[in-house]
């Protein structure tokens, strides 16, 4: 009901995505009452628009694809399988609803009071509800947890308008494939959901400004997919800039510029996939004296998620890169613990990441120039998915493991794999590094037989120079 109220909390939560959610859910535990305020969905972007909705239809243009390819030739055939657009889109949104739901049930459970609106700081204890139907709240809050996330970065001349020129939130929804569509941005959601159009008919070609696609990412792991979109029949423009684009009717054109000089490039419709900005600006940080950097939108934070205001913590995409949603987990747990008073910190040696590709990518610790970066004296010892007995038996066997160790200690520092499953047991791997593990304690942990994670255990052995079942190649590997 439209009006104007006023209310008490000992904290308010800003948003309900995964930092958000979390914060709440462990307040409750904490025996804290929170109230969390969320202008959309629950679940925030990674639920709805993001994480969850991507890998539905990623899940499902791998299995039409695989009957159609792989298929015959395993013994499975399936002559009149059809990619049904409208069945798969209102299957996601099904799985999307449940997981909601789910977190509505969580939150409950936990004590914690959520209302739909947008908030508002207007000092440092107090904020604004500006509720759907026009009504206003002024909520008094003891201590608060920013978790706004981030939205979609724009470039000017490219702006989406949900038809012709689209996000992920707008692909995400389509109700038809077009025929072609050109993708602005080599990053995760643009190769990713690439992948996704090529497999059901679509062409596709990703033009990225940077020299490679996935920008950031260890580039044996980009050269790796970037093999694998082109045997899909994906177009892709590294190196290149976007410096135009015309709309008509029929679809657009986009005017480029790169290593093979400057081209037009047509398509149906245009994927504008640059990044992600932090959702600081419209929340009156002002007015309750948290800083946040201008020019980024970041909101600087301490180990403990503290803000400059230190009753007031961010968490997630608002707080700091990498933009991901177990760190935002993460974050919002020990936002939230300290809070309460506990003795807990944001501490991590190991984040792990997974591109979820054909092949999947996954990988956590140091590259081998990050770690020479660092001052180690790396060595790498890369082990096959071609001689995994699994691999082989799920007709899997492109792909690899690549452990990163320190030569002099034997130390752990990083590993990175391309291939089935690979996002599956990276956190083995993550946990290995956090614990201070050598190669040797990885080589000595016992894993199962058949799996895709025995490529952890036999890249080890390879690293020390004692591989069990790929030939020897290295006979000067000391024993760590």
């Amino acid at each position: 009901m439209a009006g104007t109220y006023a209310r008490t909390t000992e904290v308010l939560v800003i948003g309900g995505g995964p930092g958000g959610y979390m914060a709440a859910i462990r307040l409750g535990q904490l025996g804290k009452k929170a109230l969390l305020v969320e202008s959309r969905e629950l679940g925030g972007e990674c639920l709805n628009r993001g994480c969850i909705p991507s890998k539905a239809l990623i899940h499902a243009s791998l299995l039409y694809h695989a009957l159609r390819t792989e298929g015959p030739e395993i013994g499975v055939s399936a002559p009149e399988a059809r990619f049904d657009l409208p069945t798969l889109m209102a299957w996601k949104r099904e799985v999307v609803a449940k997981e909601r739901q789910g977190v509505a049930t969580l939150l409950k459970s936990a004590g914690a009071t959520v209302l739909t609106g947008e908030a508002r700081f207007t000092g440092p204890h107090s904020a604004d509800l500006a509720a759907p139907d026009g009504g206003h709240e002024r909520v008094d809050f003891q201590s608060a947890v920013i978790a706004t996330g981030a939205v979609p970065a724009t470039i000017p001349g490219f702006e989406t308008d949900g038809r012709q020129v689209v996000q992920a939130w707008d692909l995400l929804e389509m109700e038809s494939l077009p025929k072609s569509m050109l993708i602005l941005g080599g990053g995760v959601s643009g190769c990713e959901l690439g992948e996704f159009l090529a497999r059901v008919g679509v062409t596709v070609t990703i033009v990225e400004l940077m020299p490679q696609i996935l920008p950031g990412m260890e580039p044996d792991l980009a050269r790796e997919l970037g093999i694998a979109l082109d045997r899909l029949g994906i177009h892709v423009l590294v190196g290149t800039k976007a410096t135009g684009l015309s709309r008509t009717p029929e679809g657009v054109s986009m005017s480029v510029d790169g290593p093979g000089g400057r081209a037009e490039l047509a398509a149906e419709r245009l994927f504008v996939t640059v990044g992600k900005k932090p959702a600081s600006r419209e929340i009156g940080l002002e007015d309750a004296g948290v800083a946040f950097d201008s020019k980024t939108g970041f909101i600087p934070v301490d180990d403990r998620l503290r803000t400059n205001q230190p009753h007031i913590h961010a968490v997630g995409d608002v707080a700091r890169p990498p933009m991901l949603a177990h760190k935002a987990y993460r974050e919002g747990i020990v936002a939230a613990e300290a809070i309460a008073g506990l003795p807990t910190r944001f501490d991590f040696r190991a984040m792990p990441g997974v591109v979820f590709t054909t092949p999947e990518l996954a990988t956590v610790g140091y590259s081998r120039a990050d770690a020479e970066a660092k001052g180690f004296t790396p060595r790498e010892a890369r082990f096959p998915y071609a001689a995994l007995g699994r691999a082989h038996a799920s007709h899997a066997t492109p792909g690899w493991l690549k452990i990163v160790g320190d030569d002099p200690t034997g130390a752990l520092l990083g590993v990175h794999a391309a291939g089935e499953r690979a996002g599956e047991f990276i956190a083995e791997a993550a946990h290995a590094i956090e614990m201070g593990s050598t190669v040797r304690d990885l080589a000595l942990t016992i894993h199962p037989h058949p799996t895709f994670s025995e490529a952890l255990g036999e890249a080890a052995l390879l690293w020390l120079g004692e591989p069990m079942h790929v030939a020897r190649r290295r006979t000067d590997a000391g024993a760590h």
